[in-house]
């Protein structure tokens, strides 16, 4: 089994939305694509706390695949591209970790 770990701290204001709405528009997104990616059997997303401190992440999502190929897939399907643009414009930083267990 495959996880990707990816952490997003977000900016107070992108795409004319408050950090909260994009959060929440974030993780619509990123879950509804379990029912649209091939291979990709698990995601979870957890926001953090609102009260959480300046300097943590706002965003955890976790999946689980099969093999390193369906996360390339994953990584590189269009469906998750359209999320990823979104988050893109409305991030300040991003950590990842992918690991085999």
């Amino acid at each position: 089994m495959v996880k990707h770990i990816v952490f997003f701290r977000l900016l107070d204001e992108a795409e004319g939305k408050t950090k909260t709405e994009n959060a929440l528009i974030i993780k619509e997104g990123l879950e509804n694509l379990i029912h649209l990616v091939p291979g990709l059997k698990h995601a979870e997303v957890g926001l953090n706390i609102p009260n959480a401190t300046k300097t943590d992440f706002d965003i955890c999502l976790q999946c689980e695949f099969d093999t390193w190929e369906d996360l390339n897939i994953y990584a590189n399907h269009p469906e998750h591209l359209k999320v990823a643009g979104y988050i893109g414009k409305c991030k300040s930083a991003r950590a990842a970790v992918d690991y085999e267990c």
